[in-house]
């Protein structure tokens, strides 16, 4: 594995899934203590709920956190995965990558529920998607703290669209950094993972046992143990 300019891998910056923000990793300082921790809010999401998403954006955002600095690991949770990979294919500068529920191609048939529902959250009632987020993800373990808010719901038919078009499989070929991709045991987005190890031959591949595509919010020790370990090889 190669090594990061700097040595020494100390920070990661988080980047949340879609109907989510920064609060989803508050268990994670803790659990990775030790190395600073920046949680960041994407465009249309948590504090920055008001400005519209573009990936253009959202690079900003990772810029202004550090994303590109050599002694940090950019993370993804599944929509932050594939901000995440087109910023690190195109800025070369994290130490590495790790992307969480992540490579399912987000222009093909398995993200076509999510895309199908910000359509939805453009035409229908928000109290209405809320009820039905908000059951499936307690159902899969998510606490109440962790649960989206659905202020952020309005920014979905946005972020799919230029996700769909923009991002996929291709990006990751093009990344320089070392890459892991980590993904939920029954995570539906692990149906292209053998495509992008293909596309990413020194990639890695870890499996969470028993957790589903919100393995970050499900199972906070576990991943959290993949990234310190990740950290810790690229830190030699």
């Amino acid at each position: 594995m190669t090594h990061p300019p700097g040595g020494q891998v100390t920070r990661f910056v988080l980047v949340h899934g879609s109907m989510s923000s920064a609060a989803q990793w508050d268990d994670y300082p803790a659990l990775l203590r030790g190395r600073d921790v920046v949680a960041v809010d994407l465009p249309g999401h948590g504090t920055r709920r008001r400005d519209a998403f573009t990936l253009g954006r959202a690079a900003a955002v990772l810029d202004e956190a550090g994303a590109g600095r050599p002694d940090s690991v950019l993370v993804g949770h599944s929509l932050g995965g594939y901000v995440a990979a087109r910023y690190a294919a195109e800025r070369h500068g994290p130490a590495g990558l790790v992307l969480i529920g992540a490579t399912g191609d987000p222009g093909g048939i398995v993200a076509a529920p999510y895309r199908a529902f910000a359509a939805a959250a453009g035409r229908i009632p928000s109290p209405a998607l809320v009820r039905a987020r908000l059951a499936v993800a307690r159902r899969l373990g998510v606490r109440d703290a962790l649960l989206p808010d659905a202020a952020d719901y309005p920014a979905l038919p946005a972020v799919w669209r230029a996700v769909a078009e923009a991002c996929g499989p291709a990006d990751v070929a093009r990344v320089a950094c070392p890459i892991l991709l980590v993904n939920g045991r029954f995570d539906q987005m692990r149906v292209d993972e053998r495509r992008y190890l293909r596309l990413a031959p020194t990639a890695r591949l870890a499996v969470v046992p028993g957790a589903t595509h919100l393995a970050p919010l499900t199972h906070p020790e576990r991943v959290a143990e993949l990234l310190r370990r990740f950290a810790d090889d690229l830190s030699g």
